[in-house]
């Protein structure tokens, strides 16, 4: 990676230091001090708006040598800051060829075309499955990135929260950084108060008395497992409700999270006993083999559903209808 930093020193020449290339991009030295609009951000969510450009692993390695400190002390790269704060930065340069790479147009049009709400402060989009919410391991960019790149007048643009890359669905992005904070609180503190629930095509007989999962799940290197809390599994917990039956062979069910562990609505499922259809990673290989055959290419778990209380007081109830792919089960 072509990417160098240094801190400039306030004394002294220029010795030693490299120049730029060609179309390179270079922010000097400084200090910032945070505004209160964005106390509790993340600090590297907050970098990130405003070093446009510059690599997220740069930002990251940066923040672990101390060389981004916040009041004078070394900090994480998770780091909330709150208003007031003194960031103190390097100089950063930042080659042509390692600015992030333009989203393709195709891909700018699928997301803008994927738009369902959009007020002065919230977006939400009903995401295709099969598209990342972000850039990753052999993603060149996702949902976050195509938007920022459509929308270069919303600097604050983030994910609420994240929708795996299979799962088709509603999907929250904030414009700022008071909604962001709010959305992000009610995630992490205040789960009773948001409704998100979820379609899902599973393998065989769902049992009507079937209504709920606490399984509690951990997190490996490679998979969400079940696992009791005794051993660092999380407190997880869906409720379910039968829409609709394909005899015994499949069952459509709705999904209600109550809390938001990753891969939760498809652990539970699979340790029910009743996988989602062309789920890779959880599913059954015999009933992925015979969802295929129908001309269905992605894993069916829509989050068809979403209520949250805003910050005004009032509440944003969307409903997403079902890929029609689907149609064809």
């Amino acid at each position: 990676m072509r990417v160098s930093c240094e801190v400039v020193s306030t004394i002294g020449g220029n010795s030693g230091r490299r120049r730029p290339g060609p179309g390179s991009t270079t922010y000097a030295a400084r200090t910032v001090t945070v505004p209160a609009t964005h106390d509790g951000r993340r600090l590297d969510k907050y970098l990130r708006s405003q070093l446009t450009g510059v690599p997220a692993t740069l930002l990251f390695r940066l923040m672990r040598e101390g060389k981004i400190r916040v009041n004078g002390s070394k900090v994480k790269q998770n780091h909330r800051i709150s208003g007031g704060d003194e960031l103190t930065l390097p100089a950063i340069t930042v080659d042509a060829q390692q600015k992030p790479q333009r989203v393709l147009g195709h891909l700018i049009a699928t997301v803008e075309n994927a738009v369902v709400h959009e007020d002065g402060e919230l977006i939400v989009v009903d995401k295709p499955a099969d598209l990342a919410v972000h850039r990753g391991t052999g993603v060149d960019a996702g949902v976050i990135e195509a938007l920022r790149q459509a929308r270069p007048d919303l600097p604050d643009l983030e994910l609420a929260h994240r929708l795996d890359r299979e799962t088709s669905g509603l999907l929250m992005l904030a414009k700022t950084p008071a909604m962001l904070r709010h959305l992000q609180e009610i995630l992490r503190d205040r789960e009773h108060e948001i409704d998100r629930r979820y379609l899902a095509l599973v393998e065989g007989a769902w049992p009507d008395d079937l209504r709920a999962s606490t399984t509690a799940l951990r997190r490996t290197s490679r998979a969400t497992i079940a696992a009791p809390e005794s051993r660092g599994g999380r407190r997880s917990e869906t409720h379910f409700r039968v829409v609709e039956r394909h005899g015994g062979r499949a069952t459509v069910i709705e999904a209600r999270l109550l809390t938001g562990r990753k891969h939760q609505i498809r652990v539970h499922c699979r340790e029910a006993g009743h996988p989602i259809a062309g789920d890779s990673r959880y599913g059954s290989p015999g009933f992925n083999r015979h969802v295929r055959g129908r001309g269905i290419t992605t894993m069916m778990l829509h989050a068809h559903s979403l209520e949250v209380p805003l910050p005004d007081g009032g509440v944003l109830h969307l409903t997403a209808p079902p890929p029609r792919e689907w149609e064809r089960f």
